[in-house]
This record gives structure tokens, sequence and C-alpha cells, in this order.
């Protein structure tokens, strides 16, 4: 292996040769404390920057084991140490030259503690993967300013952020116990008959729609949990907390408008994630298999059994195994749920905000003029509780325009100036005392969920002469192919990582388990066996820098929405 100076003496070297002869740079190096290791360089100063990582000797780092003894703890302490990497990063980093010349960087994080490419660690040394901009001028190699940038900033930064000495214990710690208590607490969710738990004392609401970070303002209103719906947790690091509990079944959130509920909602659909200490959600916890439900207008279905909401289309359409490439809102939504259920979803999140009118209501004004023979579709008011009666489906409604779910609700809460309120029994009897007269037209049960199997030959990813050409353009778009495929109604996608994770999986589970017999939830299964085994360097050929983790639901509304897609029952 060569060293720190050798690596110098070639950089020198190269100075003002041209910007492809950095190739030769390609490597490992020993820099006494860390190890260098350059994957990839960069063949034009404006192309993608060129992936380095270093690997640090406990011995060196010293991070107590106690850190990361646990897969929860371990993604917690990664987290960290991806958030010190790019803020020592960013001081360093600046423009050297042309392109981009200068810069040392690592994937971008956001508000929620996930496991990522960026960082690892075990019992035997810390590892960082990042990105770093080979200066140029023009065309022509800056060797002086590269070695500069290897030799002199990585090991700052390395010095900065990797070594458990030069970093705060006190804040690791509560880093990693804060996301520890959080997948304690959702843990025990199922176990206490619960779909969700919000604290006493969380801030829901955030700053902006494009700032998901806390509202910072005096008069915002801390969550507190009305006496009727208060549990209690006994959590391994913080002790005893304190706050509501949503129970399994139907639960509406009712109120006026800006009084809190979809702020509920959104907190309660990123349940499924950790949060950073002092968010102000890093105890709202969410079943895990919770899935985010909306109308799509256009996209794309494929091969759906959306039986038990849509039947007697005309033209004598099947919906047994409905296809669409522009689908309805009230068909989007039916499949966007028998698609939830396929890939084992356990909890639905609805808002009638994001929810096709004719698929959630049917009121009897309506059925009066217009006969159910006429009606291909059955609103989800009529399927609600055989979905959880059937198959223990629960779903958590915000519903402020129509009292007839009333009926269908084991729980009312109502928010009144982002407080909540128990008021189930007055929901009830206002419903005994206002019946609504409409007629019932679910039938006994909620219908069959049929898994369907994806057929290998229609995921293509390639693109000219590349077998495999997948980009992530945009923060809710993958380009797979010659195909789009548009995630921007998959609201449960926070992080860009996620999405070029996905696209890898979808990649991967071609080639390693899609033969035209396996359904796809047993390839679901499947991957994420892989995932959970080998983390999400499973997926890919060579180590990625920028790769973050996702859910089964999230893969699966991917595929689902490739147009190319096709599938058998």
């Amino acid at each position: 292996m060569k060293n720190q100076d050798q690596l110098r003496s070639t950089l020198q070297r190269l100075d003002n040769y041209s910007y492809k002869a950095y190739k030769d740079i390609k490597g490992k190096y020993d820099f006494l404390d860390f190890t260098l290791i350059i994957d990839y360089v960069q063949g034009d100063p404006f192309a993608a920057p060129s992936q380095l990582r270093v690997q640090v000797p406990q011995s060196i780092a010293g991070f107590p084991s106690f850190l990361y003894e646990s897969k929860s703890r371990e993604v917690a302490l990664r987290d960290y140490l991806t958030r010190q990497f790019r803020k020592a990063a960013a001081k360093v980093s600046d423009s050297r030259g042309t392109g981009k010349s200068g810069l040392i960087a690592m994937t971008a994080v956001g508000q929620e503690v996930l496991p990522r490419t960026a960082t690892f660690v075990d019992e035997s040394m810390v590892e960082a993967r990042f990105v770093v901009g080979l200066p140029a001028k023009g065309r022509k190699i800056l060797g002086r300013q590269a070695a500069d940038m290897l030799c002199e900033d990585i090991p700052e930064i390395v010095d900065q952020a990797l070594i458990y000495q030069s970093l705060s214990p006190k804040a690791i710690r509560h880093h990693v116990e804060t996301v520890e208590d959080a997948d304690w607490l959702r843990q025990q969710l199922s176990e206490r008959n619960l779909t969700a738990f919000v604290p006493n004392g969380a801030i829901l609401p955030r700053r902006s729609g494009v700032d998901d970070r806390p509202l910072d303002d005096p008069n915002v209103v801390p969550f507190q949990s009305p006496p009727e719906l208060e549990v209690s947790f006994d959590c391994p690091n913080r002790g005893t907390v304190k706050g509501m509990g949503i129970p399994e079944g139907i639960t509406l959130i009712v109120g006026g408008g800006y009084h809190g509920k979809s702020t509920l909602l959104q907190a309660l659909e990123l349940g499924i994630y950790n949060h950073l200490p002092d968010d102000g959600r890093e105890l709202v916890v969410t079943n895990p298999n919770a899935v985010k439900i909306r109308a799509e207008d256009g996209r794309n279905v494929v091969g759906v059994d959306i039986s038990p909401f849509i039947n007697q289309l005309p033209q004598g359409r099947s919906t047994t195994d409905f296809s669409s490439p522009n689908a309805s809102g009230s068909t989007s939504q039916a499949a966007n749920i028998v698609e939830a259920l396929e890939a084992g979803a356990k909890v639905l999140l609805v808002d009638e905000d994001t929810a096709a009118t004719n698929f959630m209501i049917r009121d009897r004004r309506m059925q009066q003029l217009i006969s159910k023979d006429k009606e291909p579709i059955t609103p989800f008011i009529d399927k609600i509780q055989q979905l959880y009666q059937d198959y223990q489906v629960s779903t958590i409604l915000v519903m402020g325009g129509s009292g007839d779910y009333f009926d269908m609700a084991n729980t009312v809460i109502a928010m009144e100036n982002f407080r909540p309120y128990e008021v189930t029994e007055k929901a009830k009897a206002i419903a005994e005392e206002n019946r609504t007269e409409r007629k019932i037209e679910g039938g006994q049960q909620f219908g069959k969920i049929t898994p369907r199997i994806p057929l290998a030959d229609s995921i293509d990813p390639s693109r000219g002469k590349k077998s495999v050409n997948v980009k992530v353009r945009d923060d809710d778009e993958v380009s797979f192919g010659n195909e789009e495929i548009d995630l921007a109604s998959v609201e449960q996608l926070v992080d860009k990582g996620q999405l070029r994770a996905i696209a890898a999986a979808i990649v991967y589970a071609k080639k390693q388990y899609l033969d035209g017999k396996r359904t796809l939830p047993e390839i679901l299964d499947m991957v994420f066996a892989d995932l959970e085994e080998q983390g999400l360097d499973a997926i890919t050929v060579s180590p990625q820098h920028d790769l973050t983790g996702f859910r089964r639901f999230e893969l699966a509304a991917a595929l689902n929405r490739l147009r190319t897609l096709a599938v058998q029952s």
C-alpha cells in the first residue's frame, strides 16, 4: 500500500497535466491513523465528483462498544458521525478552480435518523464515504491544491469528526439514547394494541413546507394528550414518558380548518422514522407498517384487483385485473390501498384533502339519485370496518367534511387550536340522534387481496449502450432506463438517497428474484432479508456513499409506478 507522502508526490507531479491523468491516483493509501481509499476518479471537473472512503481503526477512533452494541444504537451513531463529517467538511470545502473543484462533501441529511451508506461503525473500524471535486483550472490538474485537499484537509476532517476524543461524549450518548428510546416505543405499540403514540410536550408544527425543522415560535402549542387516551411507557433511557396512544381500529381526526388535523397526521406519517433529538417529534412513533394513502390522478396501474371497491365498469372492463395508464382519482386511490395491503400494510393514513371525494363517501341523497346498480364505486366508508375485521388493518382518517364516518369510528379525536380532545361518545351520540339513513353498500366482507407476479422482462434499466442507466433527477423522480418513475405522491419518502437505493433495489430484485413464479410480497421479503443481513451494500456492485434506508412499501410503490411493468396473477 502506498502512503500519504507518495500520494502527495504523485499529485504534485501531475500538476498542469490533462485532467484525465488524475486516474493515476486511484487506490489505497496509508495515512498512519487511517486508510484513504480512492474508489472512483472523475474524468472531468464538471462531472460527478470522485468517490473516496476513509477507514479509521477503532484503536484510533476509540468509540466505546456500548454506543453501537445494538442495531438501533449503531444506526444512531452512524447518523451522528455523518452529521459531524458533513459539518467538518463544510468548513474546508471551497471553490478551488473549475466546476466542482475543491468540493469535499458527504450525502445530505434531514431531520430523520436513517441507515445510510455514508458511515459505518463496528468493533474493528469506522468508515466514512464521501465525494471530492478534484481541482482543475479549465481541464488542467491543479496538483498542489489537490495535495492540500487530500493530504491536509481530509486528515483534519477525520480528526474532527471520526475520533471519539474530538467529539462530545454527552451529545453522542443523547443522540444514541433518543433513537433507542424511539425504536423501543415503536416496538411496544402492537403489544399495547396501539397504532401510534404522541408524547406530551411534542412540537408537531414545522417551520414551512420546505423546512422540516420544528416551528420556532413562542406561541407554538406543545402537544398534550386528552386524559382518556393518555398512556405511559417506561423507556430504556429517559424513563417514564406519557402521551396520547391511538388505539387500533378506526380513528377519526376531526376539527375546524387550521386547527392542527393535518399537522397531527403528517407527524404520524413520519412516525415510521426516528428523528433527531430536539426535533419535537423525536418520540412520535407510528406502526412501522403504516402507509399514507391518497388519490393520484393519472398514475399507471397494472393488474390490480380493485374489486373490493370498484365493480361493473362500463364496457365490461375487469376490476379483478385492472390496468390503466391514466387512472382516475377514485381508481388510483383504490389501487393505492390494494397495493399497500399486498405489500403488508397494517395501518392506512388518509387525509380527506388528498382523497377522492366520490371514493370516500356516497351520501343518502346521492344513493337515491344514482342507484347502486349504476354506481361502480363502493365507497371507503363501507369497507373501512371490514378491512379491520377481516385483515386487522387499522385506519387513521382526517375528516372535517362528513359526519357519516362517526358511525364507523372506534375513536374520534377533535383538534382545537392544536390541542386534541377525545370526543368519541359525543360523536356517537350525534350519529344516533341524526341518523344518515344511507344504505351500506359494501357487502359482508372486504374481499380478496390477490398478490401479483411481476415479470422480469418488463423491467428494463438499460438505455443506449448501458445495461443499467438509473439516475435520480429530482427529489421525487427516478430515471429508470428509458422510463421516468414519478414518486411525487409517495409521501413517506423523505430523502433523495432513498430514491437511489430503491432504484438499485429494483435492479437487484430483477437479477436475483424475479423468476415469473414469485409474487411481489415474496420478492419484497427476499430483498429485505438480504438488506437485513448485509445492509444497503447488498444491492450494489460497488461501495456507494449516498444510499439511504427505505421500506418495502416505497419499493413496491416505485415498482408499481414503472409504466412498463407487466404482471400476472
